[in-house]
């Protein structure tokens, strides 16, 4: 398992430069702590096990699809840390990639809110956003129930964008 880097350039590794929070990404989330969800993760999208291993947007060990991300090597072209950052925020790119999935409801305000409070503060609010209130863990934005203890919903994202996120579920079937 990759080193757990705390330190605040570290955390900067779950703050994607779409404004995406990859702490709470299901597959991050199962390749930390659940092997069981990561190998079915890896089978719906044929994946190897190693292939879908993923410890944030900016470490060297991605998945397949976010190694081939076109805002993260868009930023780094440019040399800015944050989609929000650019001149030409929002892009088409950005607009359809926020548009295609339930977890990217609040991309347009997290990079505003990434602006006005650093990424550190923003990836504190984050976390708190996507824990549960009842026993404190993480849970994806697709996590309708929290995944430890049941609780409904799992997290103030679920709670706000729960119908949603249940309409995305339903489309993707």
């Amino acid at each position: 398992m990759q080193e757990q880097d705390r330190s605040e350039t570290g955390k900067k590794r779950f703050a994607a430069v779409c404004g995406l929070y990859c702490e709470a990404c299901r597959w991050y989330i199962a390749t930390t702590e659940d092997p069981a969800r990561l190998k079915m993760l890896a089978a719906e999208a044929h994946y190897t096990k190693d292939e879908s291993r993923c410890y944030g947007c900016r470490t060297e060990k991605r998945l397949p699809y976010c190694t081939d991300c076109k805002m993260h090597a868009c930023a780094a072209k440019r040399g800015i840390d944050f989609c929000g950052d650019c001149g030409e925020y929002p892009c088409e790119e950005l607009k359809q990639f926020q548009s295609a999935k339930a977890h990217r409801i609040e991309l347009w305000q997290n990079l505003e809110r990434i602006r006005a409070v650093g990424y550190a503060q923003w990836l504190a609010e984050k976390r708190s956003h996507y824990t549960c209130p009842r026993c404190g863990v993480l849970n994806t934005a697709y996590d309708l129930r929290c995944r430890t203890c049941g609780e409904e919903p799992s997290c103030a994202y679920v709670a706000e964008h729960r119908q949603e996120i249940e309409q995305f579920i339903r489309g993707a079937r």
